[in-house]
């Protein structure tokens, strides 16, 4: 019984693989959620360029407050945008579109952009994934938006943080099949307008953003972090009473 069972299941795992196919290569986003004030610059800029479109549904401003180091003041005068209460989740600017009284999302997209409070945990590998998401944007004549991304060819959003990166284009070789970067073994960009900010402090910025978005889809894992060194302390010292006692117990059963 157990053998087809265990046939039957490898052999489900194996189609779902072949299905998936190879994923894009990722970029080390090197995020770290405890460090506050990566999250505070990611928080700002996820709100100055990503939640008119993308709202965080499961997050309120008055959490992001609590765990950021952020006041009630803070929050509502450089966050929030849409006029939301404190104690409000996180709702996008933009209207859905089709069927509303207003344009929105799926007019001017085809689709409504959708809701990132879990983006770093629905796919894999996330924080890599937004992190190298956000490098990879080159100009497509030939889409709507005028965007291609090579992490997830043929989206429907622009480059929203191109007046920070710059403008970059894909380098193609004679065969067609872009180059690897000597990194990640995945295309080589070339930039030909330079943004605001340097390549490095744009990485930097990528990198607070995706950090952001880590936190946002776990947000009890900095409180986790902060009890597991309790829990630690606590089981070290209690793992030195018990040994203090049982030797105390049992030292006249010799």
């Amino acid at each position: 019984m157990i053998k087809p069972f265990l046939s039957v299941l490898l052999a489900l795992v194996g189609s779902v693989a072949l299905a998936a196919g190879p994923g894009p290569k990722l970029l080390n986003a090197g995020t770290n959620i405890s460090d506050r004030a990566s999250l505070q610059r990611g928080a700002q800029l996820y709100f100055n360029y990503c939640a008119s479109c993308h709202s965080l549904q499961y997050m309120r401003y008055s959490r992001l407050a609590e765990d950021l180091g952020l006041s009630e003041d803070q929050v509502m005068k450089y966050l929030n945008f849409t006029g939301a209460k404190f104690g409000d989740t996180i709702k996008a600017n933009m209207p859905v579109g089709t069927g509303d009284a207003a344009y929105g999302g799926e007019d001017w997209f085809g689709k409504a952009p959708p809701d990132l409070s879990l983006v770093a945990r629905a796919r894999n590998d996330g924080p890599n994934w937004i992190y190298t998401y956000l490098l990879s944007f080159y100009p497509d004549p030939t889409r709507p938006v005028g965007w291609n991304n090579t992490v997830f060819p043929n989206a429907s959003m622009p480059h929203v943080m191109w007046d920070l990166q710059g403008v970059q284009v894909l380098v193609q070789p004679e065969d067609g099949e872009a180059q690897g970067d000597g990194h990640s073994g995945g295309p080589t960009f070339e930039l030909i307008k330079e943004g605001t900010r340097t390549p490095e402090q744009y990485r930097q910025d990528a990198r607070d953003v995706a950090t952001f978005l880590e936190y946002v889809g776990e947000p009890a894992a900095l409180q986790r972090e902060r009890y597991g060194l309790w829990v630690l302390l606590y089981l070290l010292l209690f793992t030195g009473v018990a040994y203090l006692l049982k030797h105390e117990y049992w030292k006249d059963v010799h």
